[in-house]
């Protein structure tokens, strides 16, 4: 499960973790696995701001960026799990995960999002599902920020989302999926759902194959 740094807010909202554990503990006693990524949202896009003014490198913006992720991650994980530590490689992810069966982690290296880690972690886990948390109710046919007329898509292919979504990364970068982890979920063929993160029961609707958000296979 991957939860935007934007739905939780700046700071997070002890609501929506307070609700998003409550998922995680219903699916974990359904017998479910649960990693979740959490993003930095709107406090790491202000540090790269900062960054970028001070003329510091696309590589420090985003290295910087992955530091407020970490920390919404830790924040996440303490209530989720009572540790106050998160993974920083992949490999520590799926051994967090095989022990407690529910890991969280935050962002991995420069040049890639929090959306691409999730889809690593899914792809190495060979996960059924990743569920994609978003501040919009899922993917349109245009950002619907800029549209309001771009109508949401309920079910899509992959090469239909690169169309949308394809791009190039930039530190900061605000898209539903980012296009880099859209290449990788193109290659792999994971099953994507990408939803509302407002109401976190929508999580466990997706799980249960409710139709919510956008489906893509």
């Amino acid at each position: 499960m991957r939860i935007g740094g934007s739905v939780l807010g700046d700071p997070p909202s002890a609501g929506l973790v307070n609700g998003y554990s409550e998922v995680v503990s219903d699916l974990n006693y359904e017998g479910n696995y649960v990693a979740v990524v959490v993003g930095g949202g709107g406090i790491a896009r202000e540090y790269i701001k900062s960054a970028a003014q001070m003329g510091l490198s696309p590589y420090q913006q985003d290295t910087v960026a992955i530091h407020a992720s970490r920390l919404n991650a830790r924040l996440v994980a303490m209530k989720l799990g009572g540790v106050s530590s998160v993974p920083t490689s992949i490999d520590g992810m799926l051994q967090r995960l095989a022990r407690n069966r529910v890991a969280v982690m935050g962002g991995l290296k420069p040049g890639i999002t929090t959306d691409t880690v999730a889809a690593i972690v899914a792809e190495r886990w060979k996960a059924d599902l990743l569920v994609k948390a978003s501040d919009q109710s899922g993917i349109y046919t245009e950002d619907p920020r800029a549209n309001k007329k771009a109508k949401k898509l309920d079910r899509i292919n992959y090469e239909k989302a690169k169309q949308i979504l394809g791009g190039a990364h930039r530190p900061g970068i605000h898209s539903i999926v980012d296009p880099v982890a859209v290449d990788r979920l193109l290659e792999s063929r994971m099953k994507l759902i990408v939803l509302n993160g407002a109401d976190p029961k929508g999580v466990i609707r997706a799980v249960h194959g409710e139709k919510v958000g956008t489906l893509v296979t």
